[in-house]
């Protein structure tokens, strides 16, 4: 999740905000932890602001919060770049502005941003907040900032476990004026975590014949779930990854399944160095590994962790599902890395 402003108005700032929109969604898709997107956001920016655009005008700033959530930690993951904080509202109706550190403005260059991580109670609503929305004319955004706090607080003690829905309505009926003097953002995401019957992971030793068994073990969850008609590609998904990692990484090396509203794979390593997607010829007698598995799965990645990274891979669905699983599990806010895909729990900006 995101939200930011850029500095100014009219047509020339909003065309600003496409083109950082667009940047931070190719940014997101590769995984990078908050402050790392946020540093290279800033890079992109910077350039921007060197010179004149013939369209567009000079780059004079923007600010931007961006936050991860990962589902099966129950964690979030925040760095900001000259913007104000987000709230967190528990079930049990506190009211949290986490301390997350302060980075400056993209467009300066400077490239100095933290990420701060903390876990979230399950049931929790994240609020992000633009600029619009605090600014108070005549108290300037630090009296907005304290009428947003008492707001939050009083819908959380008076509604207990209310709605995204309800917060908006409260927060946009006491701070919205009625004359906006410029952009007003207000983004409410209730966390959800992933049950844990719906995980399952295994350490795999550092021999090739324990691919065998590692199938074995699949094959029997996804039965367990009613996937069986995915027992087949999951197997070519999985042999190809965990053999790849085998004989190109040392260290240990981690399978984990997350059965949500996709079918997600992943497999961790120690090796920082991604992987390189070949277009194979026919005559080609090896590089088809990861070929395969980016055809036969319906999206594919990798990210960085701290001791290495994972590629993960998703596949859809079977629309009925069968044996252990009698229902769906309820879609989730975030990456599958951390997916989302927060996973890959993808990161879902805005």
């Amino acid at each position: 999740m995101a939200v930011g402003s850029v500095v100014g108005c009219g047509p020339r700032a909003r065309a600003w905000i496409g083109r950082l929109r667009g940047a931070l969604r190719n940014l997101s898709s590769t995984g990078l932890a908050p402050d790392e997107l946020l540093g290279r956001l800033d890079h992109l920016a910077a350039r921007w602001g060197r010179g004149p655009d013939e369209c567009e005008g000079i780059f004079r700033g923007a600010t931007c919060l961006y936050a991860i959530y990962d589902p099966v930690s129950r964690h979030c993951a925040v760095s900001r770049a000259g913007h104000r904080p987000p709230a967190v509202m528990s079930p049990d109706g506190r009211v949290d502005f986490p301390d997350v550190p302060a980075g400056p403005p993209l467009g300066l260059g400077s490239g100095s941003f933290t990420t701060a991580e903390w876990e979230v109670p399950e049931g929790s609503q994240l609020v992000l907040y633009g600029h619009g929305l605090v600014h108070r004319r005549g108290k300037g955004a630090d009296g907005g900032f304290a009428l947003l706090r008492r707001v939050l607080s009083r819908a959380a003690t008076r509604n207990g476990v209310a709605g995204p829905e309800e917060t908006c309505a409260a927060v946009f009926d006491a701070l919205l004026p009625l004359r906006p003097g410029g952009a007003v953002a207000l983004m409410v995401a209730r966390t959800r975590g992933m049950r844990p019957d719906h995980v399952a992971d295994w350490d795999v030793p550092a021999e090739p014949a324990a691919v065998a068994d590692l199938r074995a073990a699949v094959t029997r969850q996804l039965a367990h779930w009613g996937l069986s008609d995915l027992v087949f590609t999951t197997e070519l998904i999985l042999s190809e990854l965990v053999s790849n990692a085998l004989r190109y990484t040392t260290g240990p090396i981690h399978l984990r399944l997350l059965c949500d509203d996709a079918l997600t794979c992943e497999v961790f390593d120690s090796s920082p160095a991604f992987p390189h997607l070949r277009q194979v010829a026919t005559t080609d007698e090896s590089g088809r590994g990861l070929f395969l598995v980016a055809r036969v799965a319906e999206r594919w990645g990798t990210r960085h962790t701290q001791a290495g990274k994972v590629i993960w891979t998703e596949q859809t669905l079977p629309q009925t599902p069968q044996g252990g699983m009698d229902e769906r599990p309820v879609a989730t806010t975030g990456h599958p890395s951390q997916g989302s895909r927060a996973g890959h729990y993808d990161p879902c900006p805005v």
